[in-house]
């Protein structure tokens, strides 16, 4: 998302002496992705963000497969992972390929002992249930229901619930994750026809400098592995930054749907993309007004991708039997469409409440045995 933000004190030019009151120098830090081709930011540390004092144990994380080739289509019941206190053990990865992650995760207590780093993948974080702040040396975004947050691979942070009642559907992407392309213009700003607009992002905001020494838990999740590292200093010890390379937020109550005399398809509702996979958000809209209109969508073969789509919130016009915190996926390969008799019965409707996330992948997606734990078992059977 090509958008400038700045917080704190900068020097009025970069790669420039900048000094603490006595004198002494911050310490310059440029955040970056895609070497230095990709958007990145300038940070300024009160202490050199390099001093690791010990490297601790490692940790095995990445998933494995319990289905490493399905044709089936799948109804898992997310609601039904159970919830753990802490953040990272919560996570449960239910669906994955070698571009992206798909995780469920329910933790009830806030991330306080230590940090965390990706340094593998993006993360978007969708709030399905709960509320609280997410906490990043580059400053604080409030969420709360129905918000994405989008987390770059590399940037610290920790993340502080107001309730225990959290829940989690998280996109654990290796490769970039931007704003649609086609939404905006070649200088990056969000076009007249795009269903969201800068000022909907929720941006860093409270940047508080910690100066502090000790040893300081960071948690770094690198080749499937997670390491536990300490540092001489505490993370958030940044006084200042500019550039594009920063966490924000975006509620999925803020996309404007498109809508049309008939049924529109799902890149309408796009709302992120990735070279991989895209992500999109289907809300609340009147149906389509052609005099004939069916509503419902029409079969359509997955052919060349993967469709996830995990159910928030409404009345899921196509689908028979499903309920929040459900995930179903349609496999490449063979058609899917709306259950028998809804295709029918959406004749004549003006509009839905459905509220919904879908990720469309580009690569088959296996399953783990945390999927196979909640999934239904008969949904491919579910239109005859």
């Amino acid at each position: 998302m090509p958008l400038y933000h700045k917080l704190g004190a900068i020097p009025q030019k970069r790669h420039t002496q900048f000094r603490k009151k006595d004198g002494s120098l911050h310490y310059e830090q440029l955040f970056g992705t895609i070497g230095f081709d990709g958007m990145s930011s300038l940070l300024y540390h009160l202490h050199r963000p390099t001093q690791v004092k010990e490297v601790g144990k490692t940790l095995d994380v990445a998933p494995r497969a319990a289905v490493e080739y399905n044709i089936k289509s799948r109804l898992l019941k997310g609601l039904e992972v159970r919830p753990e206190d802490d953040y990272l053990q919560s996570r449960k990865t239910v669906l994955f390929n070698s571009d992206v992650h798909i995780v469920l995760a329910a933790p009830q207590e806030s991330m306080t002992d230590y940090f965390y780093k990706n340094a593998d993948a993006d993360e978007l974080l969708f709030v399905h249930e709960g509320g609280g702040t997410l906490k990043t040396l580059m400053g604080d975004i409030d969420f709360e229901y129905g918000d994405y947050l989008l987390i770059p691979r590399g940037m610290i942070y920790q993340i502080h619930f107001d309730t225990p009642n959290n829940r989690l559907f998280i996109t654990e992407s290796y490769h970039p994750i931007y704003t649609p392309k086609r939404y905006r213009n070649w200088f990056g700003q969000h076009l007249e026809h795009s269903p969201f607009c800068e000022r909907d992002f929720k941006l860093p905001q409270n940047l508080k400098a910690h100066d502090e020494k000790g040893d300081f838990v960071i948690k770094v999740k690198k080749q499937g592995q997670l390491h536990h590292m300490v540092y001489a200093t505490h993370p958030f010890d940044v006084v200042g930054w500019d550039g594009y390379n920063f966490p924000y937020g975006f509620s999925i109550h803020n996309f404007e749907p498109i809508t049309g005399r008939v049924h529109q398809p799902p890149p309408v509702h796009q709302t992120f993309e990735t070279s991989a996979f895209v992500v999109c958000s289907f809300c609340p809209r009147l149906y389509d007004y052609h005099p004939e209109a069916i509503p419902a969508p029409y079969n359509h073969s997955n052919i060349d991708s993967d469709e996830v789509l995990y159910y928030v919130d409404g009345d899921f016009m196509s689908r028979k039997g499903i309920d929040k915190g459900y995930i179903s996926l349609h496999p490449a390969g063979i058609p899917h469409g709306p259950h028998p008799g809804t295709y029918e019965a959406s004749i004549g409707k003006k509009g839905t409440e459905e509220l919904a996330v879908m990720v469309d992948t580009f690569k088959p997606l296996q399953l783990t045995q945390a999927a196979l734990d909640i999934d239904d078992g008969t949904y491919y059977q579910s239109w005859l």
